[in-house]
């Protein structure tokens, strides 16, 4: 066991209130109730089709939800309320929202055509209106911190699948969200590479980051986070400390998939 310290979590900064998703006839998400306090890492784990990468994409509103509430730091996500009904965002107004939110997806998603720099100056270039030198010189500072100070120049073919997921939390952290969501961020990559991203969630965590992460690496789970969420069929089965669902779950449905994970 390490001696992960981090610093002790806060308020309430995202709140979902029996937040339901359906695609056509298919109900995704089936009343979810969960809250993240500012400074948690929270980890999202079940099978694949459980709802836990749709929940995630609704924190965001990637997707939007049928029913329930979902707010980040006591604003609703995509609607406001008015006379007690909720009216949907412009497009704009979402955009606004998700300066605060940063994510980071199984596939990278970098511009191909951009250099590692490049791909994480341009959001506080034309999102914020950053001077450019300035999200340069932050640019910078942030592939150092993800390990990568070498890689300004380099595009994303000349990297690796674990150089490019790092270059991609330097783009999150550029915006400097106040929330990162991580989708299975170590799933795509070659065994050998997932080690060095872990390690820089580690450090954000140790910062006091604010994390959702979606995620199947459980020995992280169980060091880096504060509490664990085990999804399935669009339902919340279980959730305590990382530690206590892990080694002691008390739901036949956990302890039949974490037999199979552990």
């Amino acid at each position: 066991m390490t001696d992960f310290q981090k610093p002790a979590s806060g308020q309430v900064l995202v709140k979902a209130e029996g937040v339901r998703k359906s695609y056509g006839q298919l109900e995704v998400l089936k009343g979810i109730d969960l809250e993240v306090r500012t400074g948690e890492v929270f980890c999202l784990v079940g099978p694949s089709g459980s709802g836990k990468s749709t929940f995630l994409r609704c924190i965001n509103h990637l997707e939007k939800i049928n029913a329930g509430r979902l707010s980040v730091d006591g604003n609703l996500v995509g609607y406001r309320e008015k006379g007690g009904r909720l009216y949907e965002l412009k497009d704009s107004e979402v955009a606004l929202q998700r300066r605060d939110i940063g994510m980071v997806f199984q596939r990278f998603n970098l511009f191909p055509h951009m250099t590692a720099l490049e791909n994480i100056i341009e959001a506080p270039v034309q999102v914020k209106g950053t001077a450019r030198a300035a999200a340069k010189e932050r640019a910078r500072e942030l592939l150092a911190r993800v390990g990568l100070a070498d890689k300004a120049d380099s595009y994303p073919a000349q990297l690796s699948g674990g150089q490019q997921q790092r270059v991609a939390i330097a783009r999150a952290l550029a915006m400097e969200p106040k929330l990162m969501l991580f989708d299975e961020p170590t799933s795509a990559l070659d065994p050998e590479l997932v080690g060095d991203v872990l390690d820089v969630m580690r450090q954000l965590a140790q910062d006091g980051m604010t994390m959702i992460v979606v995620t199947h690496e459980m020995a992280f789970a169980r060091e880096v986070g504060d509490a664990l969420v085990f999804m399935d069929g669009g339902v919340v089965v279980e959730s305590g400390h990382p530690r206590d669902v892990l080694t002691n779950p008390q739901h036949d449905r956990t302890k039949a998939f974490l037999s199979r994970v552990l």
